[in-house]
């Protein structure tokens, strides 16, 4: 018997994890970490629903927190057998999992020193030794070469757009074909190369993150040269909250291409405070073959901010009185050093808070965009009195729209449509649309929830 359980990414954007059971053999596709509303954030602290030593392997459809953030803690409970994923996604997770696990434990560290936690002492979920031990399970398969994650199942990567190295997990097992989407990329992307085309499957787990909306069609380049042209004019600082991987590149492009047609002053300083948003943008070289961009264009990347390195560098620039831009992680300001930035100058109307992407609920982010007057950092309110403004159009998601036009693509009606990674208005929204519009068999699955896949 083949069985599908929901551990994550139902009701919500984040904690990616979906549990395949075959008779004794157990394959877990993502293991992402739960953002968001605190009761969210608990999870990661919850023993895992199965144990951990159980698991033949985990197949990674990318690098993001919410889909690999919870690899450290997986292996610290007993994990022990291989992580596959493309070659990028490798590389990522090199980056961002120590990453993590550092703020981690420097956000446990400071709220000790600071006596703001009701736990003593506050303990980070796991550490950067955790993550660096979570990365030699790894193994890096080529993107379409066939692999078994498990006696009795095969499996292939195809690219996903996304971000570099996504990819969707085509998963075959006693004859019957499910297809994970991870995160579906837009066809017309910027940067990224589009999706591939999705093709037959019996079963299919499919993202909702904007399974109810469409992108705005404008070009974002304007709005975000208009934002950052008239904060410097008032004499204030443009904070950017960016995901470290995907975003901040994008954003760093746009700011390139802006400052080279002069919509925006070409000495406005920017800084990028991310380390980890750095050793991404590097790998833009790298793996120039999935992406869209020139040498030129990856040497911008590069160049176009100055580079914060250390912790004492971006204490400073919350002291400097002077226009710029700042990027920093984390995206939905959940955590990182922007956090600091935004105590620094959110309180001042002179400023603007940009954010340039999806901000799950329960976030900060979500709230600044709800238009709260206050938000709590580090066990203190902070007041908002900055401009807080959005770019949504910079997402690295397919809309509905775009999910429903790869979705067309498939020479066969699956026998369910599993709809995850969304919000419940998302998630409902696209289901209907699916059932409407393709007369797919469509549901939205409960977390814990498991099916057998006849």
């Amino acid at each position: 018997m083949l069985t599908l359980k929901f551990l994550g990414a139902t009701g919500t954007v984040t904690g990616s994890k979906y549990l395949l059971r075959l008779g004794d053999e157990r394959v877990l596709v993502d293991c992402g970490l739960f953002q968001g509303f605190k009761q969210l954030r608990l999870r990661n602290w919850d023993p895992f629903p199965v144990p951990p030593d159980s698991l033949r392997s985990v197949v990674l459809t990318h690098a993001h927190l919410d889909h690999s953030g919870f690899l450290p803690v997986l292996v610290s409970a007993g994990f022990r057998g291989k992580v596959y994923c493309t070659e990028a996604t490798r590389d990522l997770c090199q980056v961002l999992l120590p990453d993590s696990g550092r703020l981690l434990e420097e956000e446990a560290l400071y709220a000790n020193r600071h006596n703001f936690s009701k736990h003593k002492p506050a303990l980070p979920l796991y550490s950067e030794a955790d993550a660096l031990r979570a990365l030699e399970y790894l193994e890096v398969v080529p993107v379409g070469q066939e692999f078994a994650p498990a006696p009795g199942m095969t499996a292939r990567f195809q690219l996903a757009g996304h971000i570099l190295g996504a990819a969707s997990v085509a998963l075959r097992c006693n004859g019957r074909s499910i297809m994970f989407s991870g995160d579906v990329g837009r066809p017309n992307d910027p940067i990224m190369r589009p999706p591939t085309v999705l093709g037959k499957c019996d079963y299919l787990v499919l993202e909702s993150t904007y399974g109810d909306r469409r992108h705005d069609p404008s070009d974002p380049s304007g709005v975000l040269a208009d934002i950052i042209s008239k904060t410097a004019a008032r004499g204030g600082v443009t904070v950017i909250p960016s995901f470290a991987v995907g975003r901040a590149q994008e954003l760093l492009y746009e700011i390139w291409k802006l400052k080279q047609a002069g919509a925006i002053p070409l000495a406005l300083p920017v800084y990028l405070n991310s380390p980890m948003a750095v050793d991404a943008t590097r790998l833009y070289i790298k793996h120039r073959a999935q992406h869209r961009l020139d040498e030129a264009a990856c040497h911008a990347l590069g160049h176009v901010a100055h580079i914060v390195n250390s912790v004492e560098e971006s204490m400073a620039l919350n002291r400097r009185q002077a226009p710029m831009v700042i990027i920093a992680a984390s995206g939905m300001a959940t955590g990182g050093r922007v956090l600091h930035h935004l105590k620094a100058f959110a309180g001042d109307p002179r400023n603007t808070i940009l954010f340039a992407g999806f901000q799950a609920a329960g976030t900060r982010g979500a709230r600044m965009m709800a238009g709260e007057t206050s938000i709590k950092i580090h066990g203190e309110y902070v007041p908002v009195r900055a401009r807080v403004a959005m770019i949504a159009n910079l997402s690295a998601h397919a809309d509905a729209d775009e999910l429903l036009g790869w979705l067309s693509h498939s020479s066969a009606t699956p026998r369910q449509v599993f709809i995850t990674h969304g919000e419940p208005a998302a998630a409902d929204a696209l289901r209907r649309r699916i059932a409407e519009q393709l007369a797919w068999p469509c549901r939205v699955p409960d977390y814990l929830e498991e099916v057998e896949l006849k």
